[in-house]
This record gives C-alpha cells, structure tokens and sequence, in this order.
C-alpha cells in the first residue's frame, strides 16, 4: 500500500508540474521539495529498472556488481528474489574459488561484499564458506592502501553493526576507534581529504563524510565533519555540481558522492549551503541522466554504468532520508 501511494503521488504531482509549465524545467531546477521528491522517485524507479535490465547476471565485481545490488536492495523497487540470489551464488561460487582471498592488498573489495551482501540480508561472515569479516579485523593491512580502507572498513562494520572479530594476523587489531582515528588524522588543512595529500578531492571528501557520520558523539568527528561540510559547500560550483579536472569538467560521480554524505548526515538536498543560483545537486545530477535512463561520467558523454549504478544508489539514498527511512548504509 506504501508503495502505491507513493507512486500516486508521483505522477500526481508530474502532472501538476505538467499543467503548471515549463518554467523550472527551463532553468534546470527541479522546484519546490515535493517536486523533488516526485522527480527523485520518478528518477530511482526508471534507473533501477534500467540496471536490472542492463546486468542480467550479477555477479562479484565493482560493476554490475556489489554498487549495482546495493542500490537495489535499498531501494522500494519489486525486484524478484531470485536476482539476488543469483548474485549471491556467484559471489560464493567465485568467493570459494579464490580460497576467501578477494584481493592481497586491497580490502576494500571484502568492504564492498560486506555491504552488498548486508543489504540483501545474508551473513557476509558465510560467504562460500569464508568469514568477509575477518580481513578488517587487520588494522595494518586495512589501512595499507590508504584512506579508502578504513573509510569503508567503517561504512561495512556499522552497516549491520558487525563485531570485528579478532584479528588471527601477526599485526595490529583494528577498532572502530583506530578507524575513526586514521581518517580525522588524514584531514588536509583546507578540511578536506585526498587519496595521495595535497588539495582536497570532492569524491573523497564526501566519502570519508559517510563514513564518519555515524560518530558525530566525538567532538573531533563533528569539528573535523563541520569542516568538510565547508570545503563542500564552497566548492560547489554555480551549477550546483563539482569539476572534475583542471578542464573543468564537471563529474557525476562527484555528485553523487556528496548526496549520499549529506544523505548519512540527515542533511536535506534543498540546504541553504548546498543550493547556488537556486540550484541543487539533484539539479546537478540530472543533467547526466540521458534518454535510456542511464547517466554518464561526464555531462557530454555516453551512458557509463559505473556512472549509473552510483547515481542509483545516491538517488535511492536521498529518497530515503526525505521518505523517513533509515540512510543508505544503516542496514541493522
């Protein structure tokens, strides 16, 4: 019944924007909250069914896999079971395959899986027979390939509220405070964050927002977070989005990275600080959307599936913060 509801008040409020003109639509703007809403639901349901379509076989991988279930799963969509468990079959099978070792160095791959795997509601401690838990449970080989490991070491951990379990390595054992820790430390003195120091990078930033958003009880998570709100903020550029390069080519992926932050942070699309020219970053990010309903890396470019799938998951994210739904990912 929700969801139909929902869905009437979808085109309801499309055809008053119908009957109503043109006018937003001319600037770029998507309008009064409502409309948003209308617009984000609108968006979330054609994309979604997109990828479905798009990626028949879901299986372990950056794309078309653990990103693409993710959205899915949080989202309001009617997806068959059986899609997921064909998902989680091939993720086992490839799981077993390589021995639970998913990568020697990066452990954001078991990240990734955790929370896929969280999402559709099975146990990613019994994944082909292997505990995905395990690895982040090594505090050195997490952080080893920089400030992504425990960006997502966190967003996996309290996804579902994990334990980490205890580390049967010959290193240091993590704890969500060494986590938290390594990320406030890794701050750039502009209140950014970067993968390899210097400027900060919006992507980055955004993420290591998300992951810090459920620790804003400390005192330095909410300093350190209030100052990457700024540098968010002010980076915005007048069309609402983020420049990808020294060409200034805007990104969409950037976009979308910092509506699921503001979404983890409780933080509406239609703030003050994150609106310019009356523009918000739905405003942005639909400017990527092309006419298969797919969106592209850059704003003159081709539909991207990567592109897509973090565009999906960013919308589903907001649509759940305005519908009074639990974030992305607070899956407990």
């Amino acid at each position: 019944m929700k969801r139909l509801l929902s869905r009437i008040l979808v085109l309801t409020v499309l055809l008053s924007l119908t009957a109503c003109g043109k006018k937003d639509n001319e600037a770029g703007q998507t309008g009064s909250p409502e409309q948003q809403q209308a617009v984000m639901a609108e968006t979330v349901t054609k994309t979604g069914e997109f990828l479905h379509q798009s990626v028949a076989e879901p299986t372990y991988g950056s794309v078309g896999g653990e990103w693409l279930i993710l959205g899915l799963a949080r989202s309001d969509l009617e997806i068959p079971d059986e899609y997921y468990e064909t998902y989680f079959q091939n993720l086992s099978a490839y799981t077993a395959q390589q021995g639970g070792v998913l990568h020697a160095k990066k452990y954001t791959e078991y990240s990734r899986v955790i929370l896929a795997v969280t999402a559709i509601g099975r146990d990613p401690a019994d994944v082909g027979g292997y505990n995905m838990l395990q690895p982040l449970a090594d505090f050195e080989q997490t952080v080893f390939q920089g400030i992504n490991g425990p960006i997502f070491a966190l967003l996996a951990l309290d996804s579902g509220n994990y334990e980490i379990p205890e580390n049967v390595a010959d290193s240091t054992q993590a704890t969500r405070d060494m986590y938290v820790d390594y990320i406030i430390n890794a701050q750039l003195p502009d209140g950014g964050w970067s993968l390899m120091g210097g400027e900060a990078e919006i992507d980055v930033t955004a993420m290591a927002l998300q992951a810090l958003a459920k620790y804003q009880d400390r005192k330095d998570v909410a300093e350190a977070t209030q100052k990457g709100i700024e540098i968010l903020s002010a980076q915005q550029n007048e069309n609402g989005g983020y420049q990808y390069n020294a060409n200034e080519q805007a990104s969409s992926e950037s976009i979308s990275q910092v509506i699921v932050a503001l979404s983890e942070l409780g933080i509406p699309l239609d703030d003050s600080r994150f609106v310019k020219n009356g523009k918000t970053l739905l405003d942005a990010l639909l400017q990527f959307r092309r006419t298969d309903s797919g969106f592209s890396h850059l704003i003159d470019g081709e539909t991207d599936l990567l592109a897509t799938e973090q565009a999906f998951y960013a919308l589903v994210a907001a649509s759940r913060v305005a519908q009074g739904e639990s974030s992305l990912y607070n899956m407990k």
